[in-house]
């Protein structure tokens, strides 16, 4: 066989082997935009030591790796001390796909301080991170934590549904 056909035949082959291992077919996305979450918190909002929370969470997912909500965080030192943190959330997943894996978040919203029957305001800003774990296509565990004002941090985990 001369260099010429030899060429010619391994061309070929390469040609269809490549073409042999070619997706076909667009990567299967889940259709899930949205997603509920709720959980408990650890976290330093009291005057003295710490208080336990409550979380619960809202998002919708844009493009392939942003999403934005709300979060409410519900916390209590247990000794008169209430705080409801209403807050906007943007987050953005980095080595992750389809709204899971790694992510950063920021908050913005409303601390209030109940105390004594009386309401305080505050301004409310923080930085989140976390990890959302899939299980399955439809649940999730999300540990996260955070840091902001005027809370010094909290630490939790959240489960949710993909709807």
């Amino acid at each position: 066989m001369n260099p010429i056909k030899k060429l010619s035949l391994t061309i070929i082959i390469l040609t269809i082997a490549v073409s042999a291992f070619a997706q076909t077919e667009e990567p299967v996305v889940s259709g899930k935009k949205m997603a509920i979450s709720l959980g408990p918190e650890w976290n330093m909002n009291s005057r003295e030591n710490f208080a336990a929370g409550a979380v619960l969470g809202f998002d919708y997912s844009f493009g392939s790796s942003f999403a934005a909500g709300l979060n409410v965080t519900a916390s209590s030192n247990f000794s008169g001390i209430t705080v409801i943190e209403p807050a906007a959330m943007f987050r953005w997943y980095f080595l992750g796909s389809n709204h899971n894996g790694l992510f950063a978040q920021a908050d913005a919203g409303v601390y209030l301080i109940i105390e004594d029957n009386e309401v305080t305001p505050m301004f409310l800003g923080g930085l989140r991170g976390g990890f959302r774990l899939p299980l399955g296509s439809l649940f999730f565990i999300e540990p996260f934590g955070r840091v902001g004002y005027p809370f010094m941090f909290g630490v939790g985990v959240l489960a949710g549904v993909k709807f």
